[in-house]
């Protein structure tokens, strides 16, 4: 069984790298794609590979070695990376339904609005709100006392599988927690939905069924990854921590934190008309090149 998940893991990880590196030389080559849209998947992408390598590296190296045991500094530095990076994704989606947004309902002020200056603020204000997001919580928990078995019921170090194993009172840390986590994961998640209420509405006044399935292709792609992401998140953290639903909790965990940056690459490559012809350019000058040689 170990050798089967050691196997398809591997792929998923091998996959999920290529094409979200795939994704990135594409933005930063092909001049066709340097708009605010692809610069901020460009950023989404960069996430994910991150995102992947704080947790899939260590899930082989388990399934390889079958030593399951990880120091606690090497646990706290995985829970950093990984909380970190989840709160910057929120930041990044929403700013990329912001950019729909004003390129569905203000067509015309699309170009002076979003401006390169303003897309460069909102990516790397994202990343620097992400990584501030956790600093305050990891350092509480840094502190927090843990006694035996140490195990942790999960697949990585995850935020509540680790308090479960203290024995201080975490009354406070959870409600603090629950708290940072409103303020940094709220806000994107409001103006993300706005946004695309505003453009539900824009698309539902184009009077022709061409203009509105024009006007909601520019969109579907994200649209897809934010039910996805969301929906996955909102399983896990939301629904009641019983022992009934661990193993279901487990499996949406799954679906978030390594398919979901495997997804991401296939959703945007097969339902984007730029990216695959971009791809397909590429493709013919690699093909080119090779029959010079």
């Amino acid at each position: 069984m170990n050798i089967f998940l050691l196997l398809v893991f591997l792929v998923v990880y091998l996959m999920t790298m290529v094409g979200n590196i795939l994704i990135i030389v594409l933005v930063v080559a092909d001049q066709h794609l340097h708009t605010p849209m692809y610069f901020f998947l460009g950023n989404l992408s960069c996430l994910e590979t991150f995102y992947s390598s704080a947790i899939l590296p260590r899930m082989l190296s388990s399934l390889l070695t079958r030593d399951r045991t990880i120091s606690v500094t090497a646990c706290f530095v995985q829970h950093y990376l990984f909380a970190n990076l989840a709160a910057v994704e929120c930041y990044l989606l929403s700013a990329m339904s912001y950019d729909r947004y004003l390129a569905i309902c203000k067509p015309l002020h699309y170009v002076s609005l979003m401006s390169g200056k303003l897309c460069l603020q909102m990516a790397s204000g994202s990343w620097i709100a992400g990584f501030l997001a956790s600093t305050i919580t990891i350092i509480l928990m840094s502190r927090l006392v843990f006694c035996g078995p140490n195990e942790i019921d999960h697949f990585f170090c995850d935020t509540f599988p680790i308090i479960q194993l203290s024995c201080s009172n975490t009354f406070f840390l959870r409600t603090l927690i629950l708290f940072f986590v409103s303020v940094f994961t709220l806000p994107p998640f409001t103006l993300t939905l706005m946004s695309y209420m505003y453009i539900m509405i824009a698309i539902l006044k184009i009077p022709s069924i061409t203009g509105r399935k024009k006007a909601f292709s520019t969109c579907s792609s994200h649209l897809i990854v934010v039910t996805i992401y969301y929906s996955t998140i909102a399983a896990v953290y939301v629904l009641p921590g019983s022992t009934s639903l661990k193993d279901l909790n487990k499996t949406f965990s799954v679906f978030y934190t390594i398919l979901t940056p495997l997804v991401n690459p296939l959703i945007y490559s097969l339902r984007n008309k730029d990216v695959r012809e971009s791809l397909q350019r590429f493709a013919v000058i690699a093909w080119v090149r090779e029959l010079r040689q």
